[in-house]
């Protein structure tokens, strides 16, 4: 997973995700408040010990984490096509569905986290 930390002087701190990661990229720059971080982490090593999972719905993509991997999906995947397109169905629009979910390895999105908490710690 290839990915890059920013301090962007209007919006602040940013990651920039691989093509096939952008949606973690998202969910880490609009969904995860700084606050909660070490509450994740900590739940991260909860779910090293114990192997259960867990789910975080937040406002456009759920996290659900067990210890195995990491799987982010947009809220967009499971809108109902009838609903939002119905009205352009002379259009022939679909749903793209690119993009709407991603995934990664346990260690990996720990990795992620902890070096999005070490960049933001010293940067401010």
């Amino acid at each position: 997973m290839e990915y890059q930390f920013i301090r962007d002087p209007i919006a602040g701190f940013r990651v920039k995700m691989s093509a096939e990661h952008e949606l973690v990229g998202r969910w880490l720059n609009d969904e995860l408040a700084h606050d909660a971080l070490p509450v994740l982490l900590a739940r991260l090593k909860e779910i090293k010990a114990t192997r259960d999972e867990f789910c975080l719905e937040g406002r456009e993509v759920r996290l659900i984490v067990s210890h195995q991997e990491a799987l982010f999906e947009a809220h967009d995947l499971y809108h109902e096509q009838t609903d939002a397109l119905s009205a352009f169905s002379d259009d022939a629009l679909a749903l793209e569905e690119h993009g709407l979910s991603a995934g990664c390895g346990f260690e990996d999105f720990e990795a992620l986290l902890l070096d999005w908490q070490d960049f933001i710690r010293r940067r401010r």
